[in-house]
């Protein structure tokens, strides 16, 4: 069984080559890179945060994260981090993913070893009702055209139903393990803010508080503090989507022995359009 795209057309056009252009745009764009990757994978990192809104809003986010993937030795597996919009558990899928540029390979071996070594499960219902993975996999094809055959993931809900340094700790054993060469891919955007979302802390200078509200969860994540990125989203209701893909992230980049965090990029969806009265951040992070 292969999963099928969900929100192409939608989120991301699914049209192949408009779909490409409409990746090409996002690290041409003002928010963005400003220009392709460089084609010579000279740098190592260990993994990035990637926003998953539409690419109209969060590509160019999404394209400085990337950019820092394209440009790092090619992993035998990326090691996907996403959040359950639905509500579903903590799983694992283990069917290959399509996107309009083809089918993606679920490094089975990993994930099986995964289950063995941890409480996730598979569970494809819940894969099949989110976005937030599916969203990085065409900037992911992007940026390893030369690899695609090679191209393999494992793609991982992260909810709060286990504790995220059982699972940083598992994943970390299973690496061991397999003695897999990876690079971790967290999808999570920031601040939510508006009615529209329920949550609105302060009701003038959006732009000014929202910026300052996910720049300190960022300082926690710069710091590989899981713990108390957490208890920030508890204080302030932060409405980061993908605290807890995050949360794993952070403890297991420092298993991983992670020496430098990066922010590379952030705006909100109100830059892009120059309306805060609902707005999301967007946060591109890199892990060296």
């Amino acid at each position: 069984m292969v999963r099928k795209p969900i929100v192409a057309g939608q989120f991301y056009d699914s049209d192949p080559a408009i779909l490409e252009k409409q990746i090409a745009d996002s690290f041409l764009h003002e928010k963005g890179p400003g220009k392709l990757p460089d084609k010579k994978r000279n740098n190592r990192i260990i993994g990035v945060i990637s926003p998953h809104a539409g690419y109209f809003f969060s590509g160019p986010g999404a394209a400085w994260s990337y950019k820092a993937v394209a440009e790092s030795g090619f992993p035998e597996v990326y090691i996907l981090l996403g959040l359950s919009h639905s509500g579903f558990e903590s799983c694992i899928s283990l069917e290959d993913w399509k996107t309009p540029f083809g089918i993606i390979k679920v490094d089975k071996e990993f994930g099986e070893r995964l289950i063995k070594n941890s409480n996730l499960q598979e569970d494809e219902i819940a894969h099949n009702h989110e976005h937030s993975i599916e969203v990085q996999l065409p900037f992911l094809q992007f940026v390893n055209k030369e690899y695609l055959t090679a191209l393999k993931i494992a793609p991982i809900i992260v909810s709060p139903d286990i504790k995220y340094t059982e699972i940083a700790q598992s994943i970390k054993k299973t690496i061991d393990e397999l003695k897999r060469k990876v690079c971790i891919i967290v999808s999570s955007d920031f601040t939510h803010y508006g009615m529209n979302y329920g949550y609105m802390p302060f009701t003038s200078d959006a732009k000014k508080n929202m910026y300052s509200l996910d720049k300190k969860a960022i300082e926690f994540t710069k710091n590989l503090d899981a713990y108390h990125f957490l208890e920030y989203t508890e204080e302030t209701g932060a409405t980061i989507c993908g605290k807890y893909p995050i949360a794993v992230a952070l403890e297991l980049c420092k298993l991983l022995n992670t020496s430098k965090v990066k922010l590379l990029q952030y705006y909100t969806s109100g830059d892009i359009v120059n309306d805060y009265s609902n707005a999301v951040g967007y946060a591109s992070i890199v892990f060296e």
